[in-house]
Order: structure tokens, then C-alpha cells, then sequence
């Protein structure tokens, strides 16, 4: 099992383990390998290197981001240069918005005739369906990530899980779309 979404405490009033002790524990599990995926920031991930080359984790650089239209995403960078991708789309947001929050906007990202704009070529992308899956949002996800999208599976404990994973199972055969469980961690 690799764990492809989990928040530090850099993500402030949401995550709340420190980076190397996400590692310390996705170690004690068994992990193959750890996403840290903090909101719009990579700045969990120097903390977290150093644990897993300790621990000889496989770690994954990924950040989550929540459009301004409602749609939330995880993008994994797959390489250094995903990585640096990763990290134009984190500016770009930031610069948007006032200090210690951003700002996305889907056509200022992805809606753009010319190919300047497609600098996400190195990263795949999880879709994080809302309780009440928007089959746009993955459709949107779907042209902008062709054969790199996944569905994120992250189960609520609220007593509809068995519901909600029969939906997203709908959803991704419906669009083609594979299912990745996660934690949401």
C-alpha cells in the first residue's frame, strides 16, 4: 500500500502530524511508499525526505488543491521536472491571493488555446469527489490529465461508505476512470 494523499501540519487547521512522524508511521505499517500532498505548499516534503532516505521510503512530492469553482484535486509530481511544474502551479495560486491562502481559477490554469499553459505534463492528478460526486469536475480532470487521473476512494466513516463507493465505482466506469483507495490522511 502507498498512502497518495496526507497532510502535514504545514497545512494548517487540518493536518497535524509532523512530516517525519507521517514517515515514522507509514514505516511501521508497512507503506511501500507516502504522498506528502499539503494544501497548495510542497513545504512539508525537506522534512519528510530526510526521514524516509532514513527509513528507505519511497517518498512521493504531490500538493492538494481546491479550485475556486468547488473542485478538489491531488497532484503527484512524477519526476523533477513534474516537480517544478508542481511548484509554478503553487506560485501562480499563491501570487493570486492574499498572503496565507490562494487562489485557482480553472480557466486560468487549464483553459487555454495555445499549449503554454499545459506545464502539468509530469504530474497525475487524483480527483477528490465532494460527498455528492460532480461527474463535470472528473470530466474536467479527464481532458486536462488523459490516462493520469485517478479516482480518489477515500472512505467518511458516515454510515453511507458502501453508497458512496458503489457511486464513484459508477463514476469511473461510466468515464473510464480507475479507482485508487486512499486515506485522506
Amino acid at each position: 500500500y502507498a498512502e497518495l494523499h496526507c497532510l502535514t501540519h504545514f497545512s494548517f487547521l487540518r493536518g497535524a502530524s509532523r512530516p517525519e512522524e507521517l514517515v515514522e508511521r507509514a514505516v511501521q505499517l508497512g507503506y511501500q511508499a507516502l504522498a506528502i500532498t499539503d494544501e497548495c505548499s510542497v513545504a512539508g516534503v525537506v522534512r519528510a525526505h530526510a526521514a524516509a532516505k532514513e527509513h528507505e521510503l519511497k517518498l512521493i512530492i504531490g500538493s492538494e488543491f481546491q479550485f475556486s469553482d468547488g473542485l478538489r484535486c491531488v497532484l503527484l509530481a512524477t519526476s523533477r521536472k513534474g516537480y517544478g511544474q508542481l511548484c509554478r502551479l503553487i506560485t501562480q495560486g499563491r501570487r493570486a491571493a492574499e498572503k496565507g491562502t490562494y487562489r485557482l481559477e480553472w480557466r486560468d490554469v487549464f483553459d487555454h488555446e495555445d499549449d503554454s499553459l499545459s506545464f502539468l505534463q509530469d504530474c497525475l492528478a487524483l480527483w477528490l469527489p465532494a460527498a455528492d460526486p460532480d461527474v463535470t469536475q472528473a470530466q474536467r480532470l479527464q481532458s486536462a490529465f488523459p490516462e493520469r487521473l485517478w479516482i480518489a476512494v477515500e472512505l467518511l466513516t458516515s454510515g453511507n461508505d458502501r453508497k458512496r463507493l458503489e457511486r464513484l465505482q459508477t463514476v469511473g466506469s461510466d468515464l473510464q476512470i480507475p479507482l485508487v483507495a486512499s486515506g485522506d490522511v
